[in-house]
């Protein structure tokens, strides 16, 4: 595996923000700009979205000014700065041209973040062993926090993964994840919309329901697909620092 390069280096508000590349796959790391770094959180971003998506960046600002933690992305296979097969482009338009038509999403999103996921896992994997060679890092236990395709990727990832010791899921469906969730046992808080348009109810009681951890909190939120609440990242934060400091 070919060691992590950093491309920019920039900072803003006491965080210092280093792009790189770990095997063409690009990515943003987060830690205090002074000072030690705190343990690390993983960030999976949403479908349509990128590594610098408003919402990671918030998110990770936040793990590190109210957390004394560190936080990384990557871009998703098909996402950011990666290109698009033939079949991600065919995908895309399948799912844009059944939500147009106010059609039922669910078993399209599922198998195609399914293939997302099966892509993203081992890149993810070899990120962490990319960043626990750097000093400022180095190993210690590792959160992860991802809504939506975050989720789709996430669940077989914490799955797979013995370093990952706390998490944030959300936003998704049951059935296509369902068997990894059952392995997983580290403490998470799962977050859902109680009016989700796309997701219904029982599928995402279904998937909390289905996790195999035995300290894990179910944040049920007024509203819609994408109106999950800001205060959930200051609970993530509050989470992974009971989890991951303590």
């Amino acid at each position: 595996m070919k060691p992590i390069e950093f491309t920019t280096r920039t900072s803003s508000d006491g965080v210092l923000e280093r792009d790189f590349v770990v095997d063409d796959v690009p990515g943003v790391l987060w830690s205090a700009e002074t000072g030690p770094t705190g343990p690390l959180v993983l960030l999976g971003h949403g479908g349509g979205t990128h590594k610098r998506a408003a919402g990671m960046s918030g998110r990770a600002h936040k793990l590190v000014l109210d957390g004394g933690l560190s936080a990384v992305t990557l871009d998703a296979p098909a996402h950011g700065d990666r290109p698009r097969s033939a079949y991600d482009e065919e995908q895309v338009e399948i799912m844009q041209r059944l939500m147009a038509a106010g059609d039922p999403v669910g078993p399209v999103v599922e198998e195609y973040n399914a293939d997302i996921a099966r892509r993203a896992v081992p890149e993810w994997r070899a990120t962490l062993d990319a960043l626990q060679r750097l000093p400022e890092i180095g190993a210690g236990p590792v959160g992860y926090f991802g809504l939506n395709m975050g989720t789709a990727i996430g669940i077989p990832l914490v799955a797979a993964e013995p370093r990952i010791a706390a998490a944030v899921f959300g936003v998704f469906w049951h059935d296509s994840v369902a068997p990894a969730a059952k392995e997983i046992t580290v403490p998470l808080e799962f977050v859902m919309q109680w009016d989700d348009e796309h997701i219904p109810r029982e599928q995402g009681l279904a998937l909390f329901d289905a996790f195999g951890s035995t300290q894990k909190t179910l944040h049920a939120n007024a509203g819609r697909h994408k109106e999950v609440p800001r205060f959930e990242s200051d609970s993530a934060t509050r989470f992974f620092v009971r989890h991951l400091l303590s």
